[in-house]
């Protein structure tokens, strides 16, 4: 039977363990961590569109990260919070290995393994990773081909000009 002490004791440490790792999955998501996901996601699902030598390839990569981010900027706040919330996910180590299967930091995945994991989230049986993946998927593109530097590449001659 366990005693009135020992149950405080127990109650008492699995709050110190929630704070703890609470301020761990704060701590986790820098804007860093957050900008290396994005680059991951770019060089995923922009594969066949992105400039095959290596230079421009990541100067391609960088400046989609800064279209991720205008993009994510102007949806509503409800939106952000919700995006907010998956991106702390995928950039804290326990959670991104166990929703995402990625077992180092963002910086580190190759274009392939983040290929692995959006497709996995694509082709998931669950709703809500389905429609998370729709979302990082869409931001990417979104971002991507608001860029009117690739609107060529798709045959897009830009909106009609308004007399």
């Amino acid at each position: 039977m366990l005693t009135r002490r020992q149950f405080l004791k127990a109650g008492l440490a699995g709050g110190a363990a929630l704070a703890l790792g609470g301020a761990w999955f704060a701590a986790s998501r820098s804007d860093d961590e957050v900008d290396a996901l994005f680059a991951a996601i770019s060089a995923a699902a922009l594969a066949g569109a992105l400039p095959t030598d290596a230079a421009s390839r990541t100067t391609a990569i960088a400046g989609n990260v800064v279209g991720m981010r205008r993009a994510v900027a102007g949806l509503s706040a409800a939106a952000q919070d919700e995006l907010d919330q998956l991106f702390g996910l995928l950039c804290f180590a326990p959670s991104r290995l166990l929703l995402a299967g990625i077992r180092h930091p963002w910086r580190e995945v190759s274009a392939g393994e983040a290929a692995r994991f959006l497709e996995s989230w694509r082709d998931s049986r669950f709703a809500l990773l389905q429609s998370a993946y729709a979302a990082l998927h869409d931001i990417a593109l979104g971002a991507w081909y608001g860029d009117a530097g690739h609107w060529a590449a798709i045959g897009y001659g830009g909106p009609p000009a308004i007399r």
